[in-house]
């Protein structure tokens, strides 16, 4: 056995999209940081749709963006076409998503997080935590060599015990081309953690120019580019020469340079087209074949994110499906068919693949696949997302039953940003439901948990007109600066974006115009700032994008955030690490055994567990009056439980 003589803060075990965030976000607030990978070529690697974004997504990665995470970023640099989603619906719902260049992405991420101070990049199979006395201390890999640290982040995405299947045929692996982490699995078992499995697919990649286009439907990005980055700064000036992989552009400064589109100077459509009834009466002659409904597929897969076989037989009354081909790259013709996820033989994929219009003459350069894994029953995590039976041991991504690289990315941030503060001694960062969309997406999985692949959607929030795609920096940018993530020329930026704003509406609201405020003009449907009178010229199209939105939309604003103010008083009583919920009579016997195995750490997340009732808080809240007046405590703590009991009457 060889024990590494350099002893790290923080090891994060996985190089995905979750151990990328918690890596580099560790590394920046200072901390001494490994990133051990499987493979050192993979990092960053986009397994199935190389895109970023959409409906939900795209809110988490300008969250991560504002809070000082990369996905952003390295979006920007690396897509290939753009788009705002729902602009046809209200600002609340307004989602960006890219098409990125999958090679140029990883390429991109991986020299990264090469540079980056403070963060090594090893190669090696994690095989085992290494504890003692129920807390992490580093890793040991499948060479025998141990890695010590004070705390470990696991991301191991579909790699725990990663099986794939394709037909009858099966693999051990995590994705295609790459091994499965077999042993982890007993050592997080050991620990006292529950596992199960999850099952997601993948579809087949087309070579492009077997394909007929002419009897498709082309879909182009938007112009000007809505990129995901706040700090549009680092992109056109400070980071260019992180573009380098790009090579050198022709766009004359239109796109940033280094990035792809500089290098191509434009954006590649995308292309709509549909299955017909010969791919339905195809599929229901090989369902047998497949492994899903065989019985051979244990894992549960997702939910909004359906294979093929699954669109034909749950939508029988359906006589065809939408399809996208969507380009992996510039460099490459490969083309990813969206929407026709399957694990039928790869005989029945030929035959497939060639019923979907304009394919008629299509081949396969990769088959499609699904695969089944190991993950981690998110209850089982505290807010910060360590794990509650092994302190120093944090847990993010698709190992907490997620799917999607935003959901992993977003759970690395904030696991990578509270590992580090767990080594200088700090509180953990926990974001609020009314706070991010980040928030809704971790109180979820701790409180509610989850038996099938998670997808972030905008439904989820109960507050989404609060937490809008454009407002995520004036939400987390103020954070961000705090914990030492966001560097200091951005939050400056964000300061006088934010000054901006507050001075046009102060402006607004003491400016009159033929008998009429600004601010009243402003507010009906018809007017936008751009006809408004009295406009100010000066200011930039995303201030002007806040005042508008602020202003239209204020009546439905101000009523969330009285809904906000309801929920915060559930919030801010917090339930005693030590209280025994089996000391509460009264309470049914399904919400205390609920309690006691998610064990809530506020009024509020006690009340969102499933199955549990308002009569079962309410006994909750009056056995913690009597705890607190057992323990002298404050006569704040009894007010604030009181005010909670006003608040569930209500």
């Amino acid at each position: 056995m060889y024990v590494y003589k350099k002893k790290y803060d923080v090891i994060v075990v996985g190089a995905g999209h979750a151990g990328i965030e918690a890596a580099l976000a560790s590394a920046r607030m200072g901390c001494q940081t490994l990133l051990l990978t499987l493979n050192v070529d993979s990092i960053g690697q986009m397994s199935c749709n190389p895109a970023i974004g959409g409906l939900g997504k795209g809110h988490l990665v300008r969250e991560i963006d504002a809070l000082g995470g990369e996905m952003g970023k390295a979006t920007d640099m690396t897509g290939v076409q753009f788009r705002m989603l729902n602009t046809k619906k209200g600002p609340a719902v307004w989602s960006p998503r890219a098409q990125s260049d999958k090679k140029y992405y990883q390429l991109r991420l991986k020299w990264i997080c090469e540079s980056e101070p403070n963060l090594d990049v090893k190669q090696g199979q994690s095989s085992k935590i290494l504890h003692k006395d129920g807390k992490a201390f580093g890793v040991e890999t499948n060479f025998e060599v141990q890695y010590y640290g004070h705390t470990v982040v696991v991301t191991t995405g579909t790699f725990l015990r990663g099986l794939m299947h394709i037909g009858s045929s099966q693999q051990a692996g995590g994705r295609a081309g790459d091994p499965a982490a077999m042993n982890l699995s007993d050592s997080l078992k050991e620990l006292g953690l529950e596992l199960a499995r999850l099952k997601t697919g993948t579809p087949p990649r087309l070579l492009r120019r077997s394909i007929d286009f002419s009897k498709t439907e082309p879909q182009y990005g938007d112009e000007p580019v809505p990129y995901f980055t706040y700090w549009k700064d680092d992109l056109f000036h400070v980071e260019h020469e992180r573009g380098k992989f790009a090579g050198a552009g022709g766009s004359n400064g239109k796109y940033p340079h280094g990035s792809v589109l500089d290098k191509i100077d434009c954006q590649l459509p995308c292309f709509i087209t549909f299955t017909t009834r010969e791919t339905a009466s195809l599929i229901r002659a090989n369902l047998h074949k497949s492994p899903m409904y065989s019985g051979v597929i244990e894992g549960i897969g997702p939910r909004y994110c359906p294979s093929i076989e699954d669109k034909i037989v749950k939508f029988s009354e359906k006589e065809r499906h939408q399809i996208f081909l969507e380009p992996e790259g510039i460099e490459t013709d490969e083309i990813y068919v969206n929407g026709f996820s399957t694990c039928l033989p790869f005989e029945v994929q030929v035959d497939l693949v060639r019923t979907i219009i304009g394919c008629e003459n299509a081949e396969i350069m990769r088959p499609a696949y699904a695969v089944e894994y190991d993950f981690s029953h998110p209850t089982q995590l505290f807010p910060s997302l360590e794990t509650k039976v092994c302190r120093n041991l944090f847990l993010a991504g698709q190992i907490n039953g997620t799917s999607g690289y935003e959901e992993a990315g977003a759970q690395g941030l904030m696991a990578g940003i509270n590992a580090a503060r767990r080594v200088k001694k700090l509180e953990p960062i926990v974001l609020r439901r009314d706070q991010a969309y980040i928030g809704v997406l971790i109180d979820d999985l701790i409180t509610k948990g989850t038996t099938e692949p998670y997808r972030m959607f905008t439904s989820r929030a109960e507050y989404r007109l609060l937490l809008r795609q454009d407002n995520a920096d004036m939400r987390l940018s103020q954070i961000g600066r705090e914990i030492g993530l966001l560097e200091e020329r951005n939050y400056q930026k964000f300061c006088a974006k934010r000054q901006a704003v507050e001075n046009e509406l102060n402006r607004l609201t003491k400016t009159v115009y033929e008998n009429n405020f600004l601010v009243k003009i402003l507010s009906r449907p018809e007017v936008s700032y751009k006809n408004l009178p009295g406009r100010n010229e000066a200011l930039s199209d995303e201030i002007i994008q806040q005042v508008e939105i602020a202003v239209k939309y204020a009546g439905y604003i101000d009523r969330q955030e009285l809904e906000v103010k309801k929920f915060k008083r559930l919030e801010d009583k917090s339930i005693p690490d030590t209280f025994d919920f089996s000391t509460v009579p009264s309470l049914r016997l399904e919400a205390r055994q609920k309690f006691a195995k998610i064990r809530p750490t506020t009024i509020g997340q006690a009340a969102r567990i499933s199955g549990v009732s308002p009569a079962d808080i309410s006994i909750l809240m009056v056995w913690l009056k009597r705890s607190a007046a057992t323990n002298e405590c404050s006569d704040h703590s009894a007010k604030a439980i009181e005010a909670c009991e006003t608040e569930l009457e209500e």
